[in-house]
């Protein structure tokens, strides 16, 4: 029996995308979608035929009733949608390859989502994502969008401020906490409870209950914590760690260890270039498999790709929010009055209720208060951010740049905005604009 219910992935040519269909496969019963469209632009057409072909062969060996289609025509593929899952990176790997690259030679971190780059790819960002919340306002406005494109954070932030769109943002590090801590303690995760608390890509895990006895010290004494394979990272400081009374996420690996992952970054742009140009080489040899006519599942190496786990965590929402099941996951969502110090409007990374409303933030039992500064400072700029990105307004991106904290001088930040913007500018068409105090310096 065919389901009733639509997917729209924009961004279908993604490499993630066969994790997605394998999940939407293995959950069918629970989460009945009879159609899933996958749109991508001109630029990223040939990929999106491979991994049309590719999912048609993965929904053939399950025996289910899911049409799968592929377009470019964004609107055809939004009209009457149920779910819209967004993973577009705006300007591709090379981009990416210019967030990294251009801060470290200003001696800045260099990151897609964190520091300059993270601002840079937000502005560049957020102006599409807003287009296609007003292509689903007029043709699919009961529709969930769920966005687990980067800086998710304030995506998120801003298709709540300026759309009238259902949405939550995800991030594959939660759920790919909870799975280390089910194989750290040997129990399955419905007996493991864990607090986040922050903003996606700067979260900390607060405490950590088995069986509702609270277990941090134990993993605080514990060697080693959950980290992936896209983001440097070393043990932390036990004594850091005792005094913290907290986990940090490894993307906090960028602030508490600014210098030693300035020069790893910078040794690996010398050996195995910068993060963008190795999953770059990922994705071809990802996609020499996925045009194996004889391929009909998710290889293996994906995992290797970095964001394990998105599309499981897109999955689980979507059916937790089909079907009322009021579990407990980890999403991005508006903060209300959960983080106080924190805006009301402003997008924060906690666990959730989910509900067929939407997801619930639950209260947090404690917030260390060394946190507090720099989850501040962050969130300041990233909200600068998308007010710059939604209204072409290059004043507020320097003001977002200067007050970074990664960022360490007045003349560095403009110095980096003008050489950034100079190479977005084909992606920054709000910051060519006559307006006084607008628009590209020189431009």
């Amino acid at each position: 029996m065919k389901g009733n219910l639509k997917l729209v992935v924009i961004g279908g040519g993604s490499s993630y995308t066969p994790e997605l269909i394998e999940g939407v496969i293995q959950h069918h019963g629970q989460l009945p979608i009879g159609e899933i469209w996958l749109v991508d632009i001109e630029a990223g057409a040939a990929k999106l035929q491979i991994i049309t072909e590719l999912s048609k062969r993965m929904v053939e060996k399950s025996k289910l009733l899911i049409e799968i289609h592929a377009t470019t025509d964004r609107r055809k593929a939004i009209a009457g949608a149920d779910f819209v899952c967004t993973q577009i990176r705006v300007g591709m790997l090379e981009a990416r390859k210019w967030d990294e690259q251009i801060p470290l030679k200003y001696e800045v971190i260099g990151q897609e989502t964190t520091g300059p780059g993270g601002l840079m790819n937000g502005l560049r960002t957020i102006p599409v994502i807003l287009d296609i919340c007003r292509d689903m306002e007029e043709l699919a406005p009961d529709a969930w969008l769920l966005n687990f494109t980067n800086p998710a954070g304030m995506v998120t932030e801003a298709v709540l401020k300026h759309s009238n769109v259902k949405s939550v943002g995800l991030c594959n590090s939660p759920i790919g906490f909870q799975k280390w801590l089910a194989e750290f303690f040997e129990l399955p995760s419905e007996r493991i409870y864990s607090e986040f608390v922050g903003i996606n890509h700067l979260h900390w895990v607060s405490d950590v209950f088995v069986d509702g006895v609270s277990r941090i010290q134990q993993l605080i004494d514990y060697p080693q914590t959950y980290h992936a394979s896209n983001v440097p990272y070393q043990d932390w400081s036990h004594r850091f760690l005792s005094s913290l009374k907290a986990i940090p996420s490894y993307y906090l690996s960028y602030y508490y260890r600014t210098d030693e992952l300035l020069q790893e970054q910078r040794e690996a742009g010398r050996t195995s270039g910068s993060r963008a140009e190795v999953v770059q080489r990922l994705e071809n040899e990802l996609f020499e498999l996925y045009r194996d006519p004889e391929l009909a599942e998710k290889p293996k190496q994906l995992e290797q790709r970095g964001g394990a786990y998105y599309s499981e965590a897109a999955v689980l929402l979507m059916k937790s929010l089909h079907n009322d099941t009021r579990d407990i996951q980890t999403l991005n969502v508006r903060n209300g009055r959960i983080i106080d110090f924190l805006p009301e409007d402003a997008s924060i990374e906690v666990n959730c209720v989910v509900t067929k409303q939407g997801p619930i933030p639950l209260p947090l039992s404690k917030i260390p208060e060394s946190i507090k500064g720099v989850l501040a400072a962050v969130k300041q700029c990233e909200s600068l951010t998308i007010e710059a990105a939604v209204h072409g307004d290059h004043g507020l991106a320097l003001q977002a740049m200067v007050h970074h904290p990664l960022v360490p001088s007045v003349h560095i930040a403009e110095q980096l905005l003008d050489e950034m913007m100079q190479c977005n500018q084909a992606y920054l068409p709000l910051f060519h604009s006559s307006n006084p105090g607008k628009g590209v310096k020189g431009g």
